[in-house]
């Protein structure tokens, strides 16, 4: 019980860190929007500071509880609180996390190339609306850690859950396909939050709606299925590699 105060105690520090992380970039990409407030923007701020820990807590603690069921959870973490060597474990999952991080962002790189070739644009709405790399790098860590926490500790268990309660394995586990299912449906829900933040810098057409969630599941899918494989710090290590390579790596290639 101890560490279970702990292990929640760990993750709304980290997502609190990752909400305060990613401000630079949102407020760069809202440009003349937060110009034009009815508040003052610390004002605004803070609230959505209060809302975010809010949010988290109720998603970290129901996931965490939900989580144990079904047999996902986060090995590292629960190692390391318990005073077991963790080292080895981080290892050996660290390479594919990477991996499959960097392999993600390829897909969505590629993907975005073929919806452009289909004619599927983005008409900015906004003159500021390149965050620069430093930006990008901080907000690295509202993906990896704030959208993991959300997408696959609370949505995609609480998915996996309620499927589980329909079907079983004799083992009393969840099914694969029970899984899959869970992490698909996360992914598409993952994609279709960026939908707000796409809403800030272009008009939302069908086709940009369909782009935005496709291209956000693809890597969505690559994260639940690390979660389920390897626990909750690999898909958190393969998102960050991700958007480090989209959100640093691409904006500092754009400039030469």
């Amino acid at each position: 019980m101890e560490n279970d105060r702990k292990l929640f105690a760990v993750l709304l520090v980290a997502c609190i860190f990752g909400t305060i992380a990613v401000l630079p970039y949102t407020l760069t990409l809202q440009g003349e929007l937060i110009q034009n407030l009815p508040v003052p923007l610390y004002v605004l701020l803070t609230a959505q500071l209060i809302q975010s820990i809010i949010l988290f807590g109720v998603a970290i603690f129901i996931g965490l509880h939900l989580a144990r069921k079904v047999g996902l959870g986060l090995p590292i973490l629960n190692g390391w609180l318990e005073g077991r060597d963790v080292k080895k474990y981080l290892r050996s999952i660290l390479g594919v996390s990477v991996g499959l991080g960097i392999l993600a962002s390829i897909l969505i790189i590629g993907l975005d190339y073929l919806f452009s070739l289909s004619g599927v644009t983005i008409n900015v709405t906004q003159d500021s609306i390149n965050p620069p790399a430093w930006q990008g790098f901080f907000a690295s860590f509202y993906g990896g850690i704030n959208e993991e926490i959300l997408l696959r500790l609370f949505v995609m268990t609480f998915i996996a859950w309620i499927l589980f309660k329909v079907k079983r394995t004799d083992q009393g586990k969840p099914t694969s396909s029970g899984m899959w299912l869970a992490i698909v449906l996360a992914a598409v829900i993952f994609g279709a939050g960026h939908l707000p933040a796409v809403m800030t810098i272009t008009t939302l057409t069908p086709l940009v709606i369909v782009r935005t969630i496709v291209l956000n599941a693809a890597g969505g899918i690559i994260f639940g299925w690390l979660y389920w494989k390897k626990g909750l710090e690999s898909a958190m290590i393969s998102h960050f590699s991700a958007d480090i390579v989209l959100h640093v790596i691409l904006p500092l290639i754009a400039l030469i």
